[in-house]
């Protein structure tokens, strides 16, 4: 009662006065996420992105026209979208699939942060940095944006890529590396590159943490949920899913790490769990709305004052150092393994500045290693190259070109069911759509990265891989399979993938595309293999549309239809059994060709001394 009488009274500041501080807030909120909503869909329909649409309304609402203010407080709040996007990255990425990326993250990761810092150091001891400050500047400008790139790479599809994956690995050892950076920043602040017992300390809690946190989501994590899930709340399982991603990036953070390695950590503890996809949907709708607020908030962080004052230094030295990074990472991907188009996209979508560049500066101007002014025009080149990575991801692309076919990594996680097909083709789509709509479950097999990606947002269970290697077609489930349907586009091919199949799953039903008359014969003379012309029965329907169009009925139409298909099976077998008993390889024996006599209506030829022949049923 004395809550309801104070608020009669007009005690609650936010409804006593709407435009105070409180109302201030909220009108805020509502700008930013207003022009969140116009931006984003309408730079991404222009094809530019929808972060750069988030940039251009965090630059229009703070330094432009000056109406949203505290861009740090919305950064500080902001950056658990970062968080809860790694926490995410982390569920999809089982441990033992992170182990088989070791090589890429402290190998690649490892060497681009190393390769990157020391000669971006060196840059800015050219630019007359002292050598300690230099050394700082390098190493946090070698850092990249975790969130600009993952959120590129999922806008356009490709986080699944070999590339993708590769790009990932080094952003997750960019984000082990801030540690020790952070360690490093009061001890060249020093003047002394001994090792203190403080450093020891501190590394010596982030390497008991990283253990603990791994240690609790091993073993506590699924009885965690568990009991959360038997309650029946929806809403205490969100609230449950919140407090774990934010208290183990929390606790990671105190330990001086990242708080997104955090995040990534429980994520892949929890990647085998049973909750898994039930996590992913709790979490990812604040994961979309505090992402897009970030790269707002990098916006609204812009002091145009400073960009205005160092303008031609800024414009000079980002794309320079952005193209210093860019090489390194095409020619450390080119010595890892990676082909032309994939280390092009990899220098395309990594060159910018990272969001840790900020933390590092900040420490480093506490430290007194940076004055406020360098680290103000260091924070707005870090910021000027996150709006600049479209224009480097565009101009990738035209290294790459278009006639690079793109790979991706070979992932069987829960591949197998009764039928497995091979080849995503047209006529293996709307076979597949037949199965799906028929309750049968069918794993598919395909070498295109993109067909791959449309494929799945449509509901198919498609792997990345190539069907005429045995090691490929065993993790994709052939031993599980029923019936395998081949439907790949080239002729060699499917007989490269049946030949296969034959000599080492002999029992295994296969059902082929072919693609001529010649093609046919060759597949039936083989066991257990069924065979269909791609365009035989859609001739065979345009036919009877065509008869009808010219007066015709349709059940006459259907009539020769039937016919038509009934001599043609009779001719290849004629075909087939006379090729056999001859010797001949490659099935060329013609039969005498029989002359087509229309059929009437009960079904038979209207020709002189013919005997009545019952039509196809």
């Amino acid at each position: 009662m004395v809550m309801g009488r104070d608020l009669a009274k007009g005690d609650n500041p936010i409804m006593a006065d709407p435009t105070g501080s409180g109302g201030a807030i909220f009108l805020e909120a509502v700008l930013l996420l207003g022009g969140a909503t116009i931006a984003a869909p309408l730079f991404k329909k222009i094809g530019l992105g929808t972060v750069l649409g988030y940039l251009a309304v965090g630059l229009l609402l703070g330094p432009v026209l000056r109406i949203v203010s505290d861009g740090e407080d919305v950064l500080h709040v902001a950056e658990l979208g970062v968080v809860l996007l790694l926490f995410i990255v982390g569920l999809e990425l089982k441990p033992a699939r992170l182990w088989d990326m070791r090589r890429e993250i402290f190998g690649l990761g490892g060497s681009q942060v190393l390769l990157s810092g020391l000669v971006l150091a060196g840059f800015a001891w050219l630019l007359r940095f002292e050598f300690s400050a230099a050394l700082v500047v390098g190493f946090g400008l070698a850092l990249s944006s975790t969130a600009f790139a993952i959120q590129f790479m999922e806008d356009r599809r490709e986080f699944g890529t070999v590339y993708g994956k590769r790009s990932f690995s080094i952003l997750l050892f960019q984000d082990i590396a801030i540690a020790p950076l952070l360690v490093a920043v009061p001890i060249l602040a020093a003047g002394a590159m001994e090792v203190t017992s403080a450093g020891l300390t501190q590394a010596g809690l982030a390497i008991g943490s990283v253990i603990g946190l791994i240690l609790i989501g091993r073993y506590l994590l699924n009885p965690f949920f568990g009991i959360i899930a038997g309650t029946g709340a929806r809403e205490a399982m969100i609230a449950a899913a919140l407090f774990i991603v934010i208290g183990a990036a929390v606790l990671l953070q105190y330990a001086g790490l990242s708080m997104a390695l955090g995040a990534f950590i429980a994520g892949v503890m929890l990647a085998e769990s049973s909750y898994r996809h039930e996590l992913e949907a709790d979490i990812e709708p604040f994961r979309g709305i505090l992402l897009g607020l970030f790269f707002v908030a990098v916006g609204l962080a812009v002091d145009l004052r400073v960009v205005w004052d160092n303008l031609w230094l800024i414009l000079t030295i980002v794309p320079v150092m952005m193209g210093i990074k860019a090489l390194i990472l095409y020619g450390l991907s080119r010595l890892f393994g990676s082909n032309h188009g994939d280390a092009a996209r990899i220098a395309g979508i990594l060159p910018q500045h990272g969001e840790f560049g900020f933390v590092l500066f900040t420490a480093a101007s506490g430290a007194a290693l940076l004055n406020s002014d360098d680290a103000s025009i260091l924070t707005a080149a870090v910021t000027l190259s996150m709006a600049l990575t479209p224009l480097s991801v565009f101009l990738s692309g035209l290294v790459v070109g278009k006639d690079e076919p793109e790979h991706m990594d070979e992932d069987f996680a829960n591949a197998g069911s009764n039928v497995l097909m091979i080849g995503f083709s047209r006529m293996g789509q709307i076979a597949a759509q037949v199965l799906l709509a028929g309750g049968s479950g069918v794993t598919v097999l395909d070498n295109s990265a993109e067909r791959i990606r449309q494929a799945k947002n449509f509901g198919f269970r498609i792997y990345f891989g190539d069907g005429t290697r045995k090691d490929v077609l065993r993790a994709a489930g052939i031993e599980k399979a029923k019936i395998v349907a081949v439907c790949t586009q080239h002729r060699s091919t499917t007989d490269e993938v049946v030949e296969l199949i034959r000599h080492e799953y002999p029992d295994i039903q296969l059902y082929v595309r072919s693609y001529d008359r010649g093609h046919s014969l060759e597949l039936l003379v083989q066991n257990n293999v069924w065979q269909i012309r791609e365009t035989f029965e859609s001739a065979l329907i345009m036919g009877g549309k065509l008869l009808e169009a010219t007066g015709s009925d349709e059940r006459r139409a259907e009539r020769i239809i039937d016919d038509v298909r009934r001599r043609d099976k009779d001719r290849l077998n004629e075909q087939l059994k006379n090729g056999i008993a001859a010797g001949l390889e490659h099935l060329h024996f013609a039969p005498v060709p029989e002359p087509l006599e229309e059929v009437n209506e009960h079904g038979q030829h209207n020709r002189p001394g013919a005997q009545p022949e019952e039509a196809d049923q």
